[in-house]
């Protein structure tokens, strides 16, 4: 049984305050893939009450239900650039970048950072707004250069309405899945759904495939709905 990797997905943030978009580069990156898998992830979910002060009551007002807070998940993230070469300094960058406005949303005067998902094999949680990431880098090159890191990451649901989810997962469906036949290539499902074969590079980063060119047919492919990249990104 292989090992399903968790992953971090970058989607395109909404500037009216509607559905999300669908995939989208973050520093040329349309997923950031978990080296190693987290031991352990919390996800919380806080419910809003109300109690009226009463003068010179002996007890307290029973409380009334004003609404639901987010729910909010938060992991730890470690990363190691000590056998492949490089720094970490490139993927802790993917996530700051989580944390200011997206370009395409600052030309429609609604700035607004991506929009992320945390996946984990089959599993998808919802579609969140990154609220802090914080990296402590704990081993290092000799010319300074950071090889391994631990990153802090903390996610908080955006929020959509009940008729826009996905009754499974609790989450916007941004992705589907699309099984290998015989004579499918990367280039081919690009092009039937985007109409571009040139964006098989985002189907191969997304499934984390290396060897684009070895897809048996029955292979599963994750597809996003929409890929959305702004020139240089």
């Amino acid at each position: 049984m292989s090992l399903d990797k968790a992953y971090l997905t970058f989607i395109e943030p909404s500037s009216t305050g509607g559905k999300p978009g669908g995939a989208v580069a973050v520093n040329g990156r349309g997923k950031l893939e978990f080296q190693f898998n987290p031991k352990e992830y919390t996800v919380a979910k806080t419910a809003e009450w109300k109690r009226k002060s009463t003068a010179g009551a002996k007890t307290t007002s029973p409380p009334q239900f004003t609404g639901s807070g987010p729910r909010t998940l938060s992991l730890e993230l470690f990363l190691d650039a000590t056998e492949r070469g490089g720094d970490v300094s490139e993927d802790v960058d993917v996530l700051f970048a989580c944390l200011v406005p997206d370009p395409t949303t600052l030309s429609k005067k609604k700035p607004s950072p991506p929009f992320v998902q945390f996946g984990w094999g089959g599993r998808v949680l919802f579609v969140a707004i990154l609220k802090q990431v914080s990296a402590k880098f704990t081993m290092f090159r000799p010319n300074g250069a950071p090889i391994r890191a631990a990153c802090t990451v903390s996610l908080e649901e955006y929020g959509a309405d009940d008729k826009r989810q996905n009754p499974t997962s609790g989450g916007l469906e941004v992705m589907r899945t699309h099984t290998m036949v015989a004579g499918d290539t990367l280039q081919s499902v690009a092009h039937r759904e985007y109409d571009d074969p040139t964006l098989w590079r985002v189907l191969a980063e997304v499934n984390g495939v290396d060897d684009p060119f070895r897809l048996p047919p029955g292979t599963p492919l994750r597809v996003p709905m929409a890929y959305h990249a702004e020139p240089g990104r």
